[in-house]
């Protein structure tokens, strides 16, 4: 940690505890990082799955274990897009790479390490047959990360996930409530409750959740904008890996067309490489 980790954080925790809504758009590598900061973004969020993809491996939490990618490469990815950008990055440590509160500790840690401001640990197991933490773990586990933060000295943001919209059993908006509030007060800073994008449960969650709350976009096609969301009370909105999506299906596109047609229309739309050359070579 040095002082402008330190005041990175600072100012990126008083962005949760303000009354304004901000957008926080999701890299998977520096140059992704660059092109969003140099648009005009204050601050980033990495995406696990999109790291991933850039890596050829599948997303964590829908694949085997032995296809995923571990806790050190994700890491050293983290580290690279906070060293390209000058701006607060909230890292995706998905489940905190290991069960124990004592692995979730280590990952936080790790993240602070990085250079990251802030992280969002999840309560998703990765098992199919058990898909979310027991109650009294996920709490232990977010305490534990609560107790890592307040060691290290920086105020980091922690964010706890609870992937209970996701699991798809009846129940989910109670029981989702229920765990997030239980996570808020185990120590977490910002609540996250993935599959939540329509009006009526956002505004539900606003209104029932004891802390702020992130809200994610891109990932059912929702037609709700910023604007909606701010009204709501939403306190961030991210955009996980949808933008890493929708690039390799331009990619996919792209590919089918110089393979089927043997035309190359796709490159009508592209950066001209002076202008990426100028992006990638200046501090942001």
């Amino acid at each position: 940690m040095n002082d402008a980790q330190k005041q990175k954080a600072e100012s990126f925790l008083e962005r949760h505890q303000d009354d304004v809504c901000f957008l926080m758009p999701n890299a998977w590598d520096p140059g992704s990082a660059k092109m969003l900061v140099a648009s005009g973004f204050d601050a980033i969020g990495t995406t696990s799955a999109g790291i991933a993809f850039s890596r050829g491996k599948p997303d964590n939490g829908f694949c085997s274990p032995d296809a995923r990618m571990d806790r050190d490469a994700m890491l050293a990815e983290v580290s690279a897009i906070c060293e390209s950008v000058s701006v607060p990055v909230n890292a995706d440590l998905e489940s905190g790479f290991g069960d124990s509160p004592e692995a979730v500790a280590d990952a936080i840690r790790r993240a602070i390490e990085t250079g990251a401001v802030g992280g969002n640990i999840e309560d998703y197991t990765g098992d199919e047959t058990h898909p979310l933490y027991d109650r009294s773990l996920a709490v232990e586990r977010i305490a534990a990360a609560r107790r890592a933060i307040d060691e290290s000295g920086i105020p980091f943001v922690l964010v706890a996930r609870t992937d209970r919209f996701n699991i798809g059993k009846p129940g989910g908006l109670a029981e989702a409530i229920e765990r997030a509030n239980l996570y808020r007060e185990a120590g977490a800073d910002c609540l996250f409750a993935p599959g939540a994008s329509d009006v009526d449960t956002v505004r539900e969650l606003v209104r029932e959740l004891t802390g702020p709350l992130n809200v994610v976009m891109g990932l059912s096609g929702s037609d709700v904008s910023l604007a909606q969301l701010r009204d709501l009370g939403v306190r961030r909105v991210s955009i996980g890996g949808s933008l890493a999506r929708a690039l390799y299906f331009q990619l996919r596109a792209a590919a089918q067309e110089m393979l089927e047609h043997g035309t190359f229309s796709y490159a009508k739309d592209q950066i001209p490489q002076t202008e990426l050359n100028r992006i990638f070579e200046s501090e942001l």
